[in-house]
């Protein structure tokens, strides 16, 4: 016991020691996020970081930038990635929507049921395909390194009533964001998609400009939304909040291939970090909630299957208007149908 303790120990040392030494690196990553230290985001840069600096032996040194310190808006990363000013950029989809529109694929609704679909269809050639269309649109500059999590599943919150069924949706004033995608979801469900800016929510909330919102616990709860009368939230889960974690092409291909090997490794990593924070995260999300006396519903799989069903429109518009909507449509749910199957698989052998 004690030698492994002195192991770990020796390791967490080293770990400890690479950290630090991005200035006396060969090559610097420069990482950021335009978030906090509290956000999954944080999480996943830290274990990147200590990983890759301590993996390639203190060669690759990463300096971090939480904030806005770089940039502030989707567009402005991205193109500080293509120009090469920034190295490593996590975007949600909404961000990144404007330079590569078929990224909304992952707020398309009731797609993946739950995080296990989720977490094997990310690690898996749905996101390399997504890297080529990205790599393709961007002239070979902006390369997708992996898809993690940044807040858990988007679930449909408002200030009225318990919401079982679509029909409990209709007339509800649903805050969305100005994109055109998840303006049709909340239409399809009879709904009133009303965008509003992110920091107006609040107040929105309190003066009835709003009735509703589709968003995740924990923002839900850090947001302290309960506070001005967000008092119902129902499980749908309706999309997974992806993290698309992009980087400069050019700085990665000049890595030697064994380095570019610990970068990837690096990722992996930060997406299995970001994989597990939401998850943790959320239960004490929940029981706050609970505990100010909000009313949390989970839908049965029946009441499920009603929403995916009145949502099915919107996979049409998304094919239609959206460019390269088929080719990433067709892609998820491919590999979505493989991840379903070899779940079903597992279980058998596991239950019986």
């Amino acid at each position: 016991m004690i030698k492994s303790w002195k192991s770990l120990s020796l390791t967490a040392m080293a770990i400890s020691l690479f950290a630090g030494s991005a200035l006396a690196a060969e090559i610097n990553l420069r990482a950021t996020a335009n978030s906090n230290e509290n956000d999954e985001d944080y999480d996943g840069l830290v274990v990147f970081k200590n990983y890759v600096e301590a993996a390639s032996n203190g060669k690759i040194g990463v300096e971090l930038f939480i904030g806005t310190q770089l940039c502030s808006k989707g567009a402005e990363c991205l193109q500080g990635v293509a120009d090469g000013t920034i190295d490593i950029y996590i975007s949600t989809s909404g961000g990144a929507a404007g330079a590569f529109p078929y990224v909304q694929v992952l707020d398309l609704p009731y797609l993946m049921a739950n995080d296990r679909v989720a977490e094997t269809v990310l690690q898996g050639d749905f996101t390399r395909t997504m890297r080529d269309m990205a790599l393709a649109d961007s002239g070979d500059k902006i390369r997708l390194m992996t898809i993690g999590n940044t807040g858990g599943w988007r679930n449909f919150a408002n200030t009225k009533r318990r919401v079982q069924a679509p029909g409990d949706m209709e007339g509800l004033k649903i805050r969305t964001v100005v994109a055109d995608l998840p303006q049709e979801l909340v239409r399809a469900l009879g709904a009133s998609p009303t965008p509003i800016p992110w920091p107006e929510l609040f107040t929105s909330f309190q003066t009835g400009v709003v009735e509703g919102s589709k968003n995740g616990i924990t923002d839900i709860m850090g947001m302290k939304f309960p506070d001005a009368g967000l008092q119902y939230v129902t499980l749908d889960g309706h999309a997974y909040m992806g993290a698309l974690w992009w980087m400069n092409n050019d700085k990665f291909m000049s890595l030697s291939e064994d380095l570019r090997q610990v970068v990837v490794d690096g990722f992996a990593a930060l997406q299995q970090a970001t994989f597990a924070s939401p998850k943790r995260k959320s239960i004490e999300a929940y029981e706050e909630f609970v505990a100010g006396g909000g009313d949390l519903y989970v839908p049965t799989p029946e009441e499920k299957a009603a929403f995916k069903e009145a949502a099915e429109p919107v996979y049409g518009w998304f094919k239609e208007n959206v460019k390269g909507g088929p080719a990433i449509f067709d892609s998820l749910t491919s590999e979505v149908s493989k991840a379903e199957e070899a779940i079903a698989a597992d279980n058998q052998k596991d239950l019986n």
